[in-house]
């Protein structure tokens, strides 16, 4: 957990010097998946460390308890919600199919197989 926190806490600090406009935790995210891509690229492990792995399955396993607060800031900003409902669904709607369409496109060419040439079809006429 402490390394959890301790990407947070640098993301904040990050964001606060900086003055960044993502949030502190986004950038602490990003931050903790490039020192385990680091990690993964220098010790050719590409598995999580065993210390994460208990803190991750504890965060999983209890991921409905994340979304109160949320629950709670759409219940108690329902007035508005009720005023701007248009701009909020136009909002919702495009930003859903723009990661969409950004994780298909990344995804395409991440999984593209490189085209080799076999040695049958090395473009002679005959």
């Amino acid at each position: 957990m402490l390394i959890l926190v301790g990407c947070q806490l640098v993301g904040e600090l990050l964001r606060n010097a900086f003055q960044f406009p993502i949030p502190g935790p986004v950038i602490g995210m990003f931050l903790l998946a490039v020192i385990l891509g680091i990690r993964a690229n220098r010790t050719g492990n590409d598995r999580a460390p065993p210390l994460l792995k208990p803190t991750a399955e504890g965060l999983i396993a209890n991921m409905g308890l994340l979304f109160v607060p949320a629950g709670v800031g759409i219940v108690a900003e329902a007035g508005v919600i009720r005023r701007e409902w248009l701009p909020i669904v136009v909002a919702v709607a495009g930003s859903t199919i723009l990661s969409l369409l950004v994780t298909a496109l990344v995804m395409h060419w991440t999984l593209r197989t490189p085209h080799t040439s076999s040695p049958d079809h090395q473009g002679d006429a005959s």
